[in-house]
């Protein structure tokens, strides 16, 4: 089992830059893939980008493609969200969830099994 937790959401102009962390508890956080997730008020939630375990594999919604940027030290039981050029529909509480894989791939969004409670991120204009 793993406990995740975010932290790095705040304030930004648009066009600003934020980064986001994902910090796991737990021995074995290097057997756990890594998804961000976001979910604006009113709207369902929404897959933002996913890591694999060692970090070879990665995946990112085409509408942060060129934008945001995933990443993970396993080291320090942390995975990051580098998030550039903030639009203000990027606006939402992000939360990070990890799965236990047993190979390095990214799981389909819909096989997290593990939530942390979510940063507030808010651009504006």
């Amino acid at each position: 089992q793993v406990q995740l937790v975010e932290s790095g959401g705040g304030l930004v102009q648009s066009g600003g830059s934020l980064r986001l962390s994902c910090a796991a508890s737990g021995r074995t956080f290097s057997t756990y893939a890594v998804g961000w997730f976001r979910q604006a008020p009113g709207k369902e939630r929404e897959f933002v980008a996913a890591i694999s375990r060692s970090g070879g594999e990665k995946d990112l919604v085409d509408s942060v493609k060129g934008r945001f940027t995933i990443s993970r030290d396993n080291a320090k039981n942390t995975v990051f969200l580098q998030m550039n050029n903030l639009k203000l529909e990027d606006t939402a509480v992000y939360l990070c969830a990890a799965r236990f894989s047993f190979s390095d791939y990214v799981p389909h969004p819909n096989d997290y099994a593990y939530w942390g409670q979510g940063t507030q991120v808010t651009v504006s204009s």
